[in-house]
């Protein structure tokens, strides 16, 4: 019942991302978010989001943007767009129209997604294109292998 030391109860999570800069709720931006820090959006956002750190969409936030790239994405408001990130997770008022890569993926109940997930075992953040940018060959052509 009681634990001596350095023990923690497993209800205990370290928060190791942080939000850095805050785009308010009466804001409306457009443009290229990239970097290392956490950024939460309580505003409109439409543009390219790619940070080495912790995205937040609050409830009030509303994103549109081709895929966000970063460690952490949380989704609270609405979001039109892919998402490539570590970690994922749909809280019950987020709405996501998007297709998401992920090597660990939670949801709320009452949480909305419209669109694929994809588990990995790793993610490359880099900023190499994405499997949907690469080009494709032309129908009718055969890939060799």
């Amino acid at each position: 019942m009681f634990r001596k030391g350095s023990e923690r109860p497993a209800s205990v999570v370290e928060v190791t991302e942080r939000v850095d800069s805050i785009l308010g709720g009466g804001i409306a931006w457009q443009g290229a978010l990239s970097g290392s820090g956490g950024v939460r959006i309580d505003g409109a956002f439409d543009g390219e989001i790619a940070l080495r750190g912790l995205v937040v969409i609050g409830e009030t936030g509303r994103v549109t943007c081709r895929e966000i790239r970063a460690t952490t994405v949380v989704v609270a408001g609405s979001l039109r767009g892919d998402i490539l990130a570590q970690r994922v997770e749909i809280t019950r008022s987020g709405r996501v129209w998007g297709d998401v890569t992920t090597t660990s993926f939670s949801t709320e109940e009452g949480a909305f997604l419209r669109g694929q997930i994809r588990m990995e075992d790793k993610l490359d953040l880099g900023q190499e294109p994405s499997e949907s940018e690469t080009p494709q060959a032309a129908p009718g052509a055969e890939a060799s292998a």
